[in-house]
């Protein structure tokens, strides 16, 4: 295959950019006939709170935004396979065939994150009501309460593709398990620090340890698979140095 040169690798972006931009936007048009259903489904975690609109395009922004939402997190097959096209011309035929079978596994693991963040968000909201006294009234917003739902699910369903990004990173030969096992201490503080970031919750120890431990299980699976790829890549280069 020819060299591109820096315009044709701007063409392919661009190109490969709107294919994506394409397909959210389609799943979002269908989506948003769907919108009045998605939205009782983000509200179940709320126990019963009335939202309050108030502006009058309030009710054809928030539906908007709910289907582009619900665009990009099911489009995701469709965007992340764009990524891969656009990088695999720079890949060697060993890593593109590495890389490939690692989008369905981040699939997989995103629908996981997110379904994980959608049960966390009925105690996090239940928890959050607990501390308005009785003296002041809530009135929900519900332009922020559709914006916080949402960043919490696609955070937590961004947050569990740790093993697929880890073990790739092995597999790639661009990290290996000795270090991720010299510096685990610093990768459960980072992932203290993101569990903090993503539950808006005054306690500042039981929330965040509820986000963080199924990361940390996540982190040490990838220290598994990790080494089972080291392994698998030893034993089969010692192979190919007997076979000569």
């Amino acid at each position: 295959m020819p060299e591109m040169d820096l315009a044709d690798h701007l063409n392919e972006l661009r190109k490969r950019v709107l294919v994506a931009i394409a397909a959210i936007l389609i799943v979002a048009a269908v989506a948003f006939f769907f919108s009045d259903r998605i939205l009782e489904i983000l509200l179940l975690p709320s126990g019963g709170l009335q939202l309050k609109a108030f502006g009058l395009m309030d009710g054809f922004l928030i539906k908007a935004r709910v289907a582009l939402y619900t665009g990009i997190v099911l489009a995701f097959p469709i965007w992340a396979y764009e990524l891969y096209a656009f990088v695999a011309p720079g890949l060697t035929d060993e890593e593109r065939g590495i890389v490939f079978p690692f989008l369905f596994g981040s699939m997989g693991l995103f629908v996981l994150g997110t379904a994980f963040g959608y049960y966390l968000l009925w105690e996090i909201i239940r928890v959050l009501l607990t501390f308005f006294p009785a003296q002041i009234a809530l009135l929900p917003n519900a332009d922020s309460y559709i914006s916080f739902v949402v960043f919490f699910l696609l955070a937590c369903g961004i947050a569990f593709q740790l093993p697929t990004a880890l073990v790739l990173l092995v597999q790639l030969r661009l990290l290996n398990t000795r270090l991720m096992r010299k510096y685990r201490k610093v990768a459960y503080f980072v992932l203290f620090v993101f569990a903090e970031l993503i539950t808006p919750v005054s306690d500042p120890i039981v929330a965040p340890m509820t986000v963080m431990v199924p990361l940390v299980v996540l982190y040490e699976l990838s220290i598994v698979l990790g080494k089972r790829v080291e392994n698998r890549r030893k034993t089969l280069e010692t192979s190919q140095q007997n076979s000569y």
